[in-house]
């Protein structure tokens, strides 16, 4: 039976010439395809992180693009403690002064006094009629029902309009308290005895512990008045929440808080992005120092353009630089919100305009309608970063160089295997007959050796 180890008969013809042979096949062969496929990984992973930022600065330029940014408002009380204020966007900007001389207040009925919670409140079933605001509650009871249970009652009939609880006044005296859930002087609350069977403790007895006021103040000296102490109907868009008696300034303003915290992040975020192409757009003759898109026109022509638009937008009637924003020598840019707050204070409509779009009035008074620089730096931003743009078009391109990758690794390691399968059967059958030739070889050889033997005898 013929050996088929490779090697085992010979020697010479050995799995490790065969192993070595593959080592250098696949150096030329499989090991340049691998590396061309880790590049492109690694492209894949780099460019992961350059859609992320430029994700962030495309977020960070929508912020400020819209006009809406500018209709934010902040509204402080700068003087007393008699209001708290709050205001909605495109509230109008202005100083007043609020005085209050009243507060609003709920009704507060109690009735008489009871010795406990669960004594009964009639002798037999009947009905009690609640008017407050102008709407009648009819409320049940029986022969059973405890004042504990008559407040219950009360609250599921009334509850939006009447808030009822027992209260231990002392000891053994147990009364019902109702208030209405609103203020003002038209909450009065009026209890009727439909039946005439219910303890007169609750209807005749009952007593005004306060009585629904109107809230009273004056704006800026004219006298107003409402029926609660929380206002929105004075000035569209304002809240006003009457705390106590006083007068407190308040002023309305534009949230400049809210508004510089964008722009600032829209320098970050231009920053972030800048940073990273430009160090992975790095040229180096130096492999370890180059950047891994140093060779590749799509991404320097994003950085190019990204780097060119802070200085050609603005429609004509200016730049971002008269705004306080600059590009130092290395590429980052630079914001002076002392510039851009000035700009604010003399100039709102035009600085308004020229950012998020509008009309922009010009020395000579002729009217320019802009799109906003963050609109032109949004479209060039998109060109690359929207969907089915030059980043996806990227994205998809080296997905689909990896996949020919693959397949031309996976096509050359099957023509080895099929190779090395060949030569391993040539090898097998080489030393066979290799190891048969020795063995010739070495049987004429004792044959030689016996005759000189015998010869010299």
């Amino acid at each position: 039976m013929a050996i088929s180890s490779v090697g085992v008969g010979s020697g010479i013809l050995t799995q490790d010439v065969l192993d070595q042979l593959r080592a250098a096949d696949e150096a030329a062969r499989i090991t340049p395809i691998t590396l061309e496929i880790a590049n492109e990984e690694d492209k894949q992973d780099a460019l992961k992180i350059i859609d992320a930022t430029m994700t962030n600065l495309t977020d960070s330029v929508n912020a400020i693009k819209t006009a809406t940014l500018w209709d934010d408002r902040e509204a402080t009380v700068s003087s007393g403690t008699s209001v708290e204020v709050s205001a909605s966007s495109k509230t109008d900007i202005q100083d007043f002064t609020i005085d209050v001389t009243t507060l609003a207040t709920k009704h507060i009925e109690q009735s008489g006094s009871f010795a406990t919670e669960d004594a009964l409140v009639s002798g037999g079933a009947g009905q009690i009629n609640i008017n407050i605001d102008g709407q009648d509650f009819t409320v049940d009871y029986t022969a059973t029902t405890t004042l504990r249970e008559l407040k219950d009652l009360i609250n599921i009939a009334a509850g939006t309009k009447v808030d009822a609880t027992v209260v231990q006044v002392g000891a053994g005296d147990f009364r019902l308290f109702m208030s209405s859930v609103d203020t003002g002087t038209t909450q009065d609350i009026t209890v009727t005895d439909v039946s005439g069977t219910i303890d007169t403790k609750l209807s005749t007895g009952l007593s005004v512990i306060q009585t629904g006021v109107d809230a009273e103040f004056t704006f800026n000296g004219q006298a107003i008045t409402r029926t609660s102490n929380k206002i929105t109907d004075l000035i569209t868009g304002l809240t006003l929440t009457l705390k106590e008696t006083g007068s407190s300034d308040v002023s309305i303003a534009q949230d400049r808080t809210s508004i510089l915290d964008k722009f600032d992040s829209f320098v970050e975020k231009y920053n972030s992005a800048i940073t990273e192409l430009d160090k992975m757009t790095k040229p180096s003759t130096e492999s370890d120092d180059r950047g891994i898109f140093s060779s590749d026109s799509t991404i320097k022509s994003m950085k190019r353009a990204i780097e060119d638009m802070v200085y050609n937008v603005g429609g004509g009637v200016g730049s971002m630089f008269d705004y306080g924003f600059d590009i130092d020598k290395d590429g980052k840019m630079t914001l002076d919100k002392a510039v851009l707050e000035t700009a604010m204070d003399d100039d709102a409509i035009n600085t308004q305009a020229f950012f998020s779009g509008g009309d922009f009035i010009k020395d000579d008074l002729s009217v320019v309608t802009l799109n906003g620089a963050f609109t032109d730096i949004s479209e060039v931003v998109e060109e690359y970063t929207k969907y089915d743009a030059t980043l996806d078009l990227l994205k998809n391109s080296l997905s689909d160089n990896i996949t020919s990758l693959e397949e031309r690794k996976t096509t050359a390691t099957e023509r080895l295997d099929a190779k090395y399968e060949i030569l391993k059967k040539q090898y097998i059958a080489y030393d066979l007959m290799i190891n048969k030739l020795n063995s010739a070889s070495s049987m004429f050889t004792e044959l030689t050796n016996a005759q000189s033997t015998s010869q010299n005898s």
